[in-house]
Order: structure tokens, then sequence, then C-alpha cells
């Protein structure tokens, strides 16, 4: 997205980098992401949107769909693969293939409304991981758990009419997207932190609001919207976790899954700017995964 953007390159070999250092990566199966399909992309982005965005995708340098937005001619690409691999994932985990999931992708997804992009996100990738869930594989209810630093404002808008999933989200407050959160639907808990927040407190969080609501809501899948940037060395995100916080959430999760939804999981990058951080971190998160 242009020089000294956060959301760079480096975010994914920062991740890939750590996996080697750790020993972990010869014990995981890679897959690489496929674009994808205009039906799965339609499900949560309306045509016009869709076709917007083609149409802008430049064929050298940058155009911007926000001041903090921006694309250039490979853009369209990574946003299509972004999306692609959530769908994979998805199929992989019903097919039982792979137990659980995680996508490495970039631009991350969570900020991007049906009609809208930003915060970084073009497409939202969980948003179209949940969809095919839901409708290729059949299922009745989904549940989406973020844990940015930012609230999924966009996941939130394409599914606040959705009685078959669940959106559980923790996140800095007040800080972007800057708008206000819905209190009065039961099947989105928006839990806000203020700033400073600590390991402690957001592991109370969880406990006291995510785990009674999943446990109430059953969900057949749990995705993951895993944003790494709430840890205390990523310093625009002003919250203080570490990497066990992300190991603890990430175990409660799939144990809410070993009861409910077969054990599937399936987790996507959303967030996580200050590198070593969200390399060490993101493997921390995939180890919990994995059973490394």
């Amino acid at each position: 997205m242009g020089a000294y953007h956060p959301e760079c390159p480096a975010r994914m070999s920062a991740i890939e980098d750590q996996l080697i250092a750790a020993g972990v990566l010869p014990f995981l199966a890679g897959y690489d992401a496929p674009c994808v399909e205009r039906e799965a992309l339609e499900r949560v982005h309306s045509e016009e949107y869709i076709q917007r965005i083609v149409a802008m995708a430049p064929e050298e340098g940058l155009i911007h769909l926000d001041e903090d937005t921006a694309m250039n001619p490979h853009s369209i690409d990574a946003a299509f693969r972004a999306a692609g691999a959530g769908v994979l994932a998805v199929d992989l985990v019903m097919s039982g293939e792979v137990e659980n999931a995680f996508c490495n992708v970039r631009p991350p997804g969570h900020h991007a409304g049906r009609d809208t992009a930003g915060g970084f996100c073009i497409f939202n990738n969980v948003a179209v991981a949940a969809e095919h869930a839901l409708r290729h594989h059949g299922l009745k209810r989904v549940a989406i758990a973020d844990f940015d630093v930012h609230r999924g404002n966009g996941t939130e808008q394409i599914f606040r009419d959705r009685d078959a999933v669940m959106i559980c989200s923790v996140f800095r407050y007040p800080d972007f997207p800057y708008t206000k959160f819905l209190h009065d639907n039961p099947r989105i808990l928006n839990v806000p932190l203020e700033t400073g927040t600590s390991g402690t407190e957001f592991r109370a969080a969880i406990e006291r609001h995510w785990l009674p609501a999943l446990k109430r809501f059953k969900p057949q899948m749990i995705l993951i919207s895993a944003g790494f940037d709430a840890h205390r060395e990523d310093i625009g995100g002003g919250l203080g976790l570490v990497e066990d916080d992300y190991v603890w959430v990430t175990e409660r999760l799939m144990q809410a899954a070993e009861r409910h939804a077969k054990h599937r999981v399936v987790s996507m990058l959303e967030g996580g700017y200050a590198l070593n951080a969200l390399g060490r971190s993101a493997v921390a998160h995939i180890r919990m995964l994995s059973g490394l």
C-alpha cells in the first residue's frame, strides 16, 4: 500500500520466518490460496461494489480507496486470493482433510462492508468464509470470534441481520473505526476495552461474555478474525496482550469448537503491525491450533 505503510508484505514473511525458527513449519500442511469464485464473493459484497473495485485496479502506481487503504497493480489478485484462502480452508476442514486451518493472508478483511473498503481491507475474508460454510456446506450456525484491537465493523454490518451468524468481538474503544457499535443484538457481542487493558482483564472479558454466549449459540464452526495488534509491543494498538494471552483465547475457542463444532476452527489473519510481536503471536496461535 506504499512505502512505510504498516500493512506491508513483511507481515506475512514475519510469520513464516517465526514458523521456521520455531521448527513448526515442517509439521504443517501448506496450501496455495486460490482466487475466490465470484459467487462466493457476491454472498457478502454487492455486485456493484465488486465491479467498482475491479475497475479501479491500477495498471501502475497506487490508487486510494480511502485515506488508509490503497491498491497497486497486484492488490486485486491478492484480495481475491485472501478471500479464496478462507473458502479453501473451510472446505479442507469440512472434508476432514485438516482439523483446523490458519490463513496467512493480506490484505485483511474485517473492516470491509458490503459496499465499502476501509481500514486496509478490500474484501471481507472471514465473512466470505462464513457464508461459504453456511450456504455451500449447509451449516446452520457459525460463530466469528474477533480479537483484533479494532472492531470488525464490516463483519458486523454484513451479518447484523443474519440469524445464522454470531459475532464475538473485543476491541480497544474508542479507536478506529470511530463508530458506535450495537448493544441490542444478542448475536453480536461487542466488548470494548479501555486503553492499557492487560491480559488479565482481556481474559476476564472473554470468560464473562464470549464463552457463555458461544455455549448458548452452539456454533457448528468457529471462524477467527485473528488480529495481533493488541500485543503490548504494537504501539498503535494501545492494549497490553502478550503471546500467552493469544494461546489462552485460542485454547478456549478450541474447547468451544470441541463441544459444539466437531473441532472445526478456521482462523484468518487480520491486523498486527509490530513485526516481531506479530510473528511470535501468530506462531503461538498456530501451535495451539495444530497441537504442536
